[in-house]
């Protein structure tokens, strides 16, 4: 699955948002996980992410697990990270 273009995540509606700014490394990576288990296969889960580190531990997670790095929005401020859960 490749990664989409910031128009194309916009459009996502996400089943659970997790917000995790203010938290450093490898607290977004925690939440995300928890997240995770709370959503149907094939669900979207967005984090939201002040740790610029976040993006790269979080994708790189998700491909070692089997999830989908859908991408990510930089906002003011943050990250909003996309991934949809794979299994």
């Amino acid at each position: 699955m490749s990664a989409m273009d910031v128009a194309e995540l916009g459009t996502l509606t996400a089943a659970e948002i997790i917000d995790a700014r203010g938290a450093a490394c490898p607290g977004p990576l925690l939440e995300a996980k928890k997240g995770m288990g709370k959503v149907a296969i094939g669900d979207v889960i967005e984090v939201w992410s002040s740790d610029p580190a976040t993006k790269n531990d979080i994708s790189a997670w998700a491909g070692k697990v089997g999830h989908g790095f859908l991408g990510v929005i930089e906002d003011e401020g943050y990250d909003r990270v996309f991934l949809r859960r794979g299994k």
